[in-house]
């Protein structure tokens, strides 16, 4: 697979370098572009700051720059957090999307989206500060009318980041239970 890997709101961080080459290991061409242009954060406000400082229609704009080179292909989008909701917008606006991997976040889905059994998985910590019960049930249903093949996995107990084993997040057993059900989802693509 074809696979546009997006930060979340800490930037270009080693583990999103690292979530790179574990999907590389197992046989897949990842792309990781940096949309903060070399800009790191510690804490979730700080990125949240910087990213508003750019804009979300900017930060669309370099990450559909950065896929469009490879999109012909097929790509698998995927994501952490705010990358995750990049992803999402995105996958659901390019009908040669393989697939979509979302890792910590989602977005809103516009009234009019339509895709042709679009594969969907997420994996997000129960609870989470960013993704309530509420919303989540919401999104489902949403993305599900909009004609996505939609799986979601839900880790109690772990932080919002729990993926990142660099941030107070981190939750092993939970990264490990991701990963594992994550490179399943990319095999079936």
């Amino acid at each position: 697979m074809n696979i546009m890997l997006f930060h979340s709101t800490h930037g270009l961080r080693p583990a999103v370098r690292q979530a790179a080459d574990r999907l590389r290991g197992a046989g897949h061409e990842v792309w990781t572009p940096d949309l903060f242009e070399g800009h790191t954060f510690e804490t979730v406000e700080d990125g949240m700051e910087f990213s508003e400082g750019i804009g979300k229609d900017e930060l669309l704009k370099r990450a559909v720059l950065a896929a469009a080179p490879y999109s012909e292909r097929g790509l698998v989008y995927a994501g952490f957090s705010l990358g995750a909701s990049i992803a999402q917008t995105l996958a659901l606006g390019d009908e040669k999307a393989r697939g979509l991997l979302l890792l910590h976040g989602t977005s809103d889905i516009a009234p009019n989206a339509s895709v042709d059994d679009l594969p969907v998985q997420l994996h997000v910590a129960e609870p989470d500060p960013f993704e309530t019960d509420d919303w989540l049930s919401a999104w489902y249903l949403q993305l599900g009318r909009a004609g996505a093949d939609v799986e979601v996995y839900r880790y109690a107990g772990a932080g919002h980041l729990y993926t990142d084993p660099d941030l107070p997040d981190y939750d092993e057993e939970a990264a490990e239970a991701t990963w594992r059900v994550a490179l399943g989802f990319l095999e079936t693509l």
